[in-house]
């Protein structure tokens, strides 16, 4: 059994805001844009790969096998081959997925809740920056 490097190191606690924690690769994995998806679909049910990416909009095949890869390997995703012809492949969730997807389906939904106030402060900040570069301007010319 391979032991992991934080459990090699005595007394380490992982710490995501240092620079080597070896957490801010699993929290890249589960928070980039196709492992949110991913995970957040499979929280429904298991998926077959093709309709898994018909699921998941907008994911090339590389980057859906990719991500399913990374996630299996972190040990969320489960991929059960089933020799039989033709070849079927079905993901689920691990017990640890689970959790893992229902703690970024959490921000997923948040953030659809919240999309208009984004863009609203995206729109002020764009216009007062402008007005700002606008006044800095003119500061320019009437000092020539």
């Amino acid at each position: 059994m391979a032991v992991s490097r934080i459990e090699k190191i005595p007394g380490a606690t992982p710490d995501v805001t240092q620079p080597m924690c070896p957490s801010r690769l699993i929290l890249e994995h589960v928070t980039s844009r196709w492992g949110v998806l991913v995970l957040a679909t499979l929280l429904e049910r298991s998926y077959r790969f093709s309709e898994l990416r018909r699921t998941v909009g907008g994911v090339s095949e590389k980057m859906l096998a990719q991500t399913l890869q990374t996630l299996e390997r972190d040990g969320f995703v489960h991929r059960d081959a089933k020799p039989v012809i033709p070849p079927r492949v079905d993901y689920t969730l691990t017990e640890l997925g689970k959790e893992a997807a229902e703690q970024v389906w959490g921000l997923a939904r948040w953030t659809e809740r919240r999309t208009a106030e984004v863009f609203a402060a995206r729109e002020a900040y764009d216009e007062a920056k402008s007005a700002e570069s606008e006044a800095a301007g003119g500061e320019r010319t009437a000092g020539r």
